[in-house]
């Protein structure tokens, strides 16, 4: 588990986050805790899918089917708001590392633990397809290895996922090397292309590769449309219900029932080899290293992904005011090069109408320039407005401030979403410096502020912040 990093939210939902999981093509997951104390894995949807209406519908319905979905061997879904700004869903969090983690860390799995593997997933695939989804993107990072057996995770996200996927750029989603072959041809995958994806797992997980090898995208694509699997490698017990799951025709694949009878897993639940019993115990340390600890006070908001939601926060939020002023070496600075200018101006209109020149209308159009900057040079250096709102920041800047910036009214607000923290540094009694870094770059928004000082405590600035930005947005007072 990774820490959170400044862009990250410290609240979804109801729920504190502790650290970063990982991420995949839905977006960043992090380890959150319940009310209860118990970890959880929580699915912060990418903006981009976010802000499509079509992907929301279809990850509601995903989600609502998901929730039916039990089994021993899946990671259940326990709490999930398609609505919030932007979408989440929370599952149960398993203590152990992926398929993959597992395969790249300590090598492929000894034959025994394949079986105990093939039968679990059989199973956690059967109560998916019970609830009538289809995985469609079964892989070793979507199979978490626990001490007690595997668990199916992400089931459910994929077709919405999907969805959006071909209606923007008519892209297959999935890992290639784990597609069936019409999920390859771009055609409707059903329950027979799990099991296809199934058996493309379980040679990963006892011979480190995939049954069509490694490649392009498009190379791999073709393998598995048209080629024969490469199965060394895999047990002898396994070849028969192995090659039966990968024929190229869904209509000749066994079911998952079936499955279930030909990996009969041994009972008990060690199953796994020491190194890999390592690194499951101490992912349960990572959970349990906070467990004790009190719990966070009740959330004084409504299920979202914000501390409030976006008409809570209309409701209670008023705006604030600062002003924001430049150095004064750079006031005086700006304020004479700008009357210079002027002068420069009005001295060129002066020689052009007095006609003492043979090309007039060169001299007076030198002269508007003149003027024109050095009137964009005093109103940069005049005091601007800070305003803080619960919709985002914005910097009062007039025409002429917007023209220096060479940009739009845009640059000059910047709506919560896009903010990913903010850092107030105190400099003077009385003025602060205030830096707001961008959610996807992590770097400051230099044209947002031009380097100004606010004229207010450190401490006043950041209550302001706190009361009207969303939890999602960490705010920061650094030390003089």
């Amino acid at each position: 588990m990774e820490p959170l990093r400044a862009s990250d939210p410290r609240r979804v939902g109801p729920y504190p986050l502790e650290g970063r999981l990982g991420g995949g093509g839905m977006g960043r997951v992090y380890l959150g805790r319940s009310r209860g104390r118990r970890p959880i894995a929580v699915k912060v949807v990418r903006p981009e899918l976010a802000d499509d209406a079509g992907f929301r519908q279809r990850f509601a319905r995903e989600i609502t089917a998901a929730r039916r979905v039990g089994g021993f061997y899946t990671a259940q879904v326990v709490d999930a708001d398609p609505d919030a700004d932007p979408p989440w869903m929370a599952t149960a969090y398993i203590s152990g590392p992926s398929l993959h983690q597992a395969v790249q860390a300590h090598g492929p799995l000894p034959p025994g633990a394949v079986d105990v593997l093939g039968a679990g997933l059989a199973e956690g695939l059967a109560a998916v397809h019970a609830c009538g989804l289809v995985h469609r993107d079964l892989k070793p990072g979507n199979v978490i290895i626990a001490a007690d057996g595997p668990r199916v995770i992400d089931f459910g996200i994929a077709r919405a996922l999907d969805a959006t996927s071909c209606t923007r750029s008519r892209a297959v989603l999935g890992t290639p090397a784990f597609m069936s072959p019409e999920q390859a041809r771009g055609d409707e995958v059903g329950p027979a292309g799990d099991v296809f994806s199934l058996a493309s797992v379980l040679l990963y997980a006892v011979a480190g590769r995939s049954p069509f090898g490694e490649g392009p995208p498009d190379a791999l694509l073709y393998r598995i449309v048209h080629d024969r699997p490469d199965l060394a490698g895999l047990p002898e017990h396994l070849v028969e219900p192995v090659t039966a799951c990968l024929a190229k025709d869904p209509a000749e694949r066994p079911a998952v029932a079936e499955l279930l009878d030909r990996f009969a897993a041994p009972a008990g639940t060690a199953w796994l080899p020491s190194d890999i019993t390592t690194m499951i115990s101490e992912r349960e340390e990572v959970a349990e290293v906070s467990a004790g600890d009190p719990p966070p006070p009740p959330p004084d908001h409504r299920q979202g992904a914000v501390a409030e939601n976006e008409a809570e926060r209309r409701v209670r939020g008023t705006q604030e005011s600062f002003t924001l002023l430049l150095a004064p070496v750079a006031v005086a600075s700006y304020i004479l090069l700008g009357l210079l200018a002027i002068a420069a101006g009005v001295a060129g209109w002066g020689v052009a109408l007095g006609g003492s020149d043979d090309q007039p209308w060169l001299i007076a159009l030198a002269g508007t320039f003149f003027a024109l900057c050095g009137y964009c040079m005093v109103d940069f250096a005049l005091p601007k407005r800070l305003t803080v709102t619960p919709d985002g920041v914005a910097v009062g800047a007039s025409l002429p401030l917007r023209m220096m910036m060479r940009s739009s009214d845009t640059a000059t607000a910047m709506a919560w979403p896009k903010v990913g923290s903010i850092q107030v540094s105190p400099r003077k009694p009385g003025l602060s410096r205030i830096a707001v870094m961008d959610a996807n770059r992590a770097a400051p928004m230099r044209d947002l502020l031009l380097w100004r000082y606010v004229a207010a405590d450190s401490a006043q600035l950041s209550a302001t912040l706190r009361r009207l930005a969303p939890a999602t947005v960490e705010i920061s007072t650094q030390r003089p």
